[in-house]
């Protein structure tokens, strides 16, 4: 056998993504390059590692068997590269952070300049809905979390990053004029709400519920951006972090409704389990937030402070 580092390492994209294209597009290759690797990594074998039904590729048993033989090779790799790079008194590693939907417009700012600072880092950021961001921590697949709402079943430790406010908003041809209303304006609103578990609906659920609010629930949606997309369309009206509608309030495609009681404020956290011990690249970050948090504020998010 004569399989090159190049072949397994498209064979192995390829399982995790079980995708061609997804494949080409993750190594930023050609589809039809991924193809020949695979191709000629094939060759090598008499017992068929994929194989494809319609339009779709499958892993065999036998594929999935090799893969798990080919994953620590690239593992060996990297430790090569981090300990290359730790002799050069270069930081290097990895950094897992999952993080909720609507934390997109946050976590990136708090990351770019550590992460310019240390080329040897490898960042791995998954942005999901807020059980499957608890389900990692829970099982300390990631360093850290952000998230708006700490769960009661978990012991975590965290930083506060910034406060995340919530207002009721509709889209710029809303009826409503700009003034102040009380709760009674919600029997008359149909709301759109995110999806159960999120932070967003926990947090309007306690506002209504808190207030004794009868409401008018026209539909529920799975992401922050379905929901204000729908908003601007004229489909209902809902309470919203600012943080994702900053630039729909400032080009007026979208309005505040002033409501006593709001805005809401909850707080964007870092958080990780308690007790855990941090590697070094995890390490490094917690000390760079610490020292770096309020320059990353005033520049970034003053305009929300």
């Amino acid at each position: 056998m004569n399989y090159t580092l190049h072949q397994l390492l498209v064979f192995l994209k390829v399982v995790e993504t079980c995708s061609i294209t997804k494949a080409a597009e993750e190594l930023h290759l050609t589809q039809p390059a991924v193809s020949i690797q695979l191709k000629n990594f094939q060759e090598q074998f008499e017992i068929p590692l994929t194989e494809v039904l319609g339009r779709n590729i499958h892993i065999t048993e036998f594929g999935y068997e090799i893969a798990k033989l080919v994953k620590p090779i690239f593992d060996q790799i990297h430790s090569i590269e981090e300990k290359t790079l730790a002799f050069k008194g270069q930081l290097a590693g990895k950094l897992k952070i999952a993080v909720v939907s609507t934390g997109k417009y946050v976590m990136p700012y708090f990351l770019g300049d550590f992460i310019k600072m240390h080329k040897g880092v490898e960042l791995t950021i998954d942005v999901t809905n807020k059980r499957k961001v608890l389900e990692c921590l829970q099982h300390n697949e990631v360093d850290f979390a952000l998230i708006s709402i700490l769960p009661n079943d978990m012991k975590l430790e965290y930083i506060d990053l910034l406060d995340n406010d919530l207002f009721l908003v509709g889209d710029s041809r809303s009826s409503l004029e700009i003034g102040s209303y009380n709760e009674d304006i919600f029997k008359e609103l149909p709301l759109i709400f995110r999806e159960k578990g999120s932070g967003t609906r926990q947090t309007m659920e306690r506002f209504i519920e808190g207030n004794s609010i009868d409401v008018q629930k026209k539909m529920e949606l799975t992401t922050n951006e379905a929901v204000k997309q729908a908003v601007l369309a004229g489909l209902g009206y809902s309470i919203m972090p600012i943080i994702g509608i900053k630039n729909e309030l400032q080009s007026g495609n979208l309005k505040i409704i002033p409501i006593k009681g709001l805005p809401i404020t909850t707080k964007w956290r870092l958080v990780w389990l308690k007790g855990k011990q941090h590697m070094p690249v995890p390490k490094a970050y917690l000390e760079y937030l610490n020292a770096q948090k309020s320059r990353i504020l005033d520049t970034f998010f003053s305009d929300l402070l």
